[in-house]
């Protein structure tokens, strides 16, 4: 299955233009876990989602080498480490708990502390699809977010053809929002995209 959301650091616009000062809560916003100096390891079922670590290199090359895994990417991996520090992103390696070897990357990124929003993204070796590991790292990731980060919405963005990924994030309970035309263009491509929301309230543990 194949199973890529967008995932990484560039700057976003609102759907509706840039938002003015007045929009933005007046209170000093606060850092996120701010006690933690590495980020946590997260477990489900089957899954460990830990941080990167330098001997993972040839794994992660071999995700993101695939075309199969790149087909619908649309940005640019990013600086893990620094993201963490300024907790604008948390980036976890998928592995399995039988052998710990990553299979895929999932994370956290535009965090937007006053507004309590974050986007979903992951990506999954190709060699592991069709058997529910996407699903499980999004439901656990999202359950961070909410528990964890107190976020109030996650949101995921989607190219329309990329059905696997879609079956994924409704799966975890995510609601279309919104088609925007012609959004991005990858590899000379022009890409439509949708949105998809998870409220905390609508979330199921």
């Amino acid at each position: 299955m194949l199973a890529t959301i967008r995932d990484g650091g560039v700057e976003a616009a609102t759907l509706a233009g840039q938002r003015s000062r007045k929009d933005m809560p007046n209170e000093p916003t606060p850092r996120l876990l701010a006690d933690l100096a590495t980020l946590p390891t997260l477990e489900s079922e089957r899954l460990r989602l830990r941080p990167l670590r330098e001997d993972d290199l040839p794994d992660l090359f071999a995700v993101f080498a695939d075309p199969d895994v790149m087909r619908y990417w649309s940005t640019r991996l990013v600086q893990v480490a620094q993201n963490f520090d300024a907790r604008t992103g948390f980036k976890w390696d998928i592995t399995r708990k039988d052998n710990d070897r990553v299979i895929g990357t999932t994370s956290l990124f535009r965090l937007d502390t006053p507004h309590q929003t974050a986007e979903i993204g992951y990506a999954l070796g190709s060699a592991h699809w069709g058997n529910g590991y996407a699903a499980e790292a999004v439901h656990r990731v999202c359950r961070f977010g909410f528990e964890d980060l107190a976020l109030r919405r996650i949101e995921a963005d989607i190219d329309p053809r990329h059905h696997a990924s879609i079956h994924v994030v409704e799966k975890a309970g995510f609601q279309r929002e919104g088609v925007l035309r012609e959004r991005y263009i990858y590899n000379g491509e022009i890409q439509d995209v949708v949105y998809y929301g998870l409220l905390a309230r609508e979330f199921q543990r």
